[in-house]
């Protein structure tokens, strides 16, 4: 999701930065005063204590907020509602957990860090929130992910394939869509489409803060159609899990250059998968056309709406579906009473083809131009994927991590 950004008033950049600590605003004043292109407004004090912070002509705003106070979360809320990202606040807390994660999250702060700061850091993140495009059109980055309810659900075909029909949505041209494989260690994006891993997780997660634009062009990997893919060296026999801020940093930049963004999720949870759906525009849960596939996808569609009551709504795919009319087995009729409002729709059981477009690495449709399989699921992405391609630009500022919850 992208913010519009204020000009510069006499090609200068004020930076506001409000905080109680005396210390953090030495080094605040320290690390902008020895440029005369900043104009820093330096308030002391909490958003407790200042009553209406004055945000006129601001570029980027800096809050000290205690995280442990519910009452400057609350007000921290508050000012970010009413600012609608112009100027973009940049949140700044003590301590940081899961839960202060999904409070920013939900917030839409434009960014945020945890003390101890140093000058560098600070400067790159103002730098990065407040130099968007010239224009001031705002548009979401449609992220879209797909969470198998079993193993062999086929997610990975699917993501893929949304993937192409959203690359190809666009009514002149291209939009930029990435897609994402989520599992580190036994992922199947890269093998499917026949192209090569190219994350390197173990150069990134010692210093995440190492991530930026050149990086991670240097680690995506592109298909022959044009989808740029997120996807790592598979390592079966490696047990491990991943720093939450590595990977969540990952996606926050992904999602801010790319118009469209498709997870390929594991079955597994880990603690950042809470956050991941949480950013989602849309959620698929992708089960399959047996009784056990249907009642685990059921109760994951369930949990996650219990779970994550602010995310997006999950719904649920029906994969490899047979068409019954008369003989024993499941009809349509049995998956609709079974899923009710959840159930999305059903993807036919093509084998051929798509073993076919998996062993020459290809999408569905180079095998097979207007497949029933890509039918159906272009029933239920492209709909909204046309009226998005319209308002998005090439160079989208979809914030995963912390500005791409919905509205």
């Amino acid at each position: 999701m992208r913010f519009g950004r204020p000009k510069n008033i006499a090609n200068k950049t004020r930076v506001v930065v409000l905080t109680a600590d005396g210390a953090f605003g030495q080094s605040v004043q320290d690390t902008f005063s020895a440029s005369s292109q900043i104009d820093l407004v330096l308030v002391p004090g909490s958003l407790t204590t200042v009553g209406r912070l004055d945000l006129d002509k601001a570029t980027v705003v800096v809050v000290d907020v205690d995280s442990g106070s519910e009452a400057e979360m609350q007000a921290l809320h508050q000012l970010v509602a009413s600012t609608n990202g112009q100027p973009p606040i940049v949140a700044v807390t003590q301590t940081f957990d899961e839960s202060v994660a999904r409070r920013l999250l939900q917030m839409r702060v434009a960014d945020f860090l945890a003390k101890p700061v140093s000058p560098a850091e600070l400067v790159r993140v103002c730098a990065h929130v407040t130099h968007g495009p010239a224009t001031t059109e705002t548009t979401e980055s449609q992220i879209y992910a797909f969470l198998p309810a079993i193993g062999g659900a086929g997610v990975t075909t699917i993501a893929i394939q949304t993937a192409m029909l959203l690359l190809n949505s666009a009514s002149r041209g291209k939009a930029s869509t990435c897609l994402v494989d989520l599992d580190f260690q036994h992922g199947s994006c890269a093998d499917y489409l026949d192209i090569e891993a190219r994350l390197n997780l173990s150069e990134i997660e010692p210093r995440p803060e190492r991530l930026d634009r050149q990086l991670l062009e240097v680690m995506l990997s592109y298909h022959a159609s044009g989808l740029a893919v997120i996807a790592a060296p598979n390592r079966p026999a490696e047990l491990r899990s991943f720093d939450p801020e590595m990977v969540m940093r990952l996606l926050d930049l992904v999602s801010t250059h790319f118009n469209y963004v498709v997870f390929d999720l594991p079955r597994t949870w880990f603690p950042w998968t809470d956050s991941v759906l949480l950013g989602s525009n849309r959620l698929f849960v992708v089960g399959e056309m047996t009784v056990p596939g249907l009642r685990h996808a059921k109760q994951l569609a369930d949990a996650i709406a219990e779970r994550l009551k602010d995310g997006p709504a999950p719904k649920i795919i029906v994969n490899r579906f047979e068409q019954r009319m008369f003989g024993p087995g499941l009809r349509r009729a049995d998956i609709e009473q079974a899923l009710g409002d959840k159930f999305a729709g059903v993807i036919p059981n093509h084998y051929q083809l798509v073993r076919e477009a998996i062993d020459r690495g290809v999408p569905l449709d180079e095998v097979k131009p207007g497949n029933k399989v890509s039918q159906a699921l272009k029933q239920l992405i492209e709909p909204q994927a046309q009226d998005k391609a319209a308002a998005a630009p090439a160079s989208a500022m979809g914030k995963l991590k912390l500005s791409m919850a919905r509205h």
